[in-house]
């Protein structure tokens, strides 16, 4: 199963080697990684999405945890949270195509940020589920190149989970 940890750590040299290393260690891949100044001077916050079962995944907190620098390590993979990735695409575009790559792009609020006679770069913000199917529709008019940053995350303030109001 994949987790999204959510780390907030001081932001001193070494601290993201550290936390790196850690994973590299005990043999586990991080899937995606973000990191960006958090909330107050001096801290950043990662998010990472990690592979591993309930028992891994809580040796593994403990051990961030234990960490010089970690001041506090969530898993979000349960709880309430708004969760996005942005999404740069160069894809192909002849001019006979262009039309319906713009009409995907409205259904998806996604925009174009460059446009050249043979290609248009857009960029698409949102869940990582909405962006792996925006992808797919795109692939038959050739995409050229991808960019993405990993997943970002907070735990929500509201508290709802909109997962689960989706299944209702």
């Amino acid at each position: 199963m994949k987790h999204t940890l959510s780390v907030l750590v001081e932001d001193e040299s070494g601290a993201l080697s550290r936390i790196a290393g850690l994973f590299a260690r005990r043999g586990f891949n991080i899937d995606s990684l973000a990191v960006g100044p958090g909330e107050s001077p001096g801290i950043s916050r990662l998010t990472m999405v990690v592979e591993g079962d309930e028992q891994t995944l809580q040796q593994m907190s403990k051990q961030l945890d234990k960490l010089i620098n970690i001041i506090d390590v969530s898993d979000l993979t349960k709880l309430p949270a708004v969760e996005r990735e942005l999404m740069l695409l160069k894809v192909s575009s002849t001019e006979k195509e262009r039309g319906k790559i713009l009409d995907l792009l409205q259904v998806f609020r996604a925009k174009v940020v460059d446009a050249s006679d043979e290609a248009l770069i857009l960029e698409v913000v949102g869940d990582p589920g909405k962006l792996v199917a925006l992808e797919k529709l795109l692939e038959p008019y050739g995409i050229l190149e991808i960019a993405r940053t990993g997943k970002i995350a907070l735990k929500r303030a509201s508290g709802i989970n909109t997962e689960m109001l989706k299944s209702n």
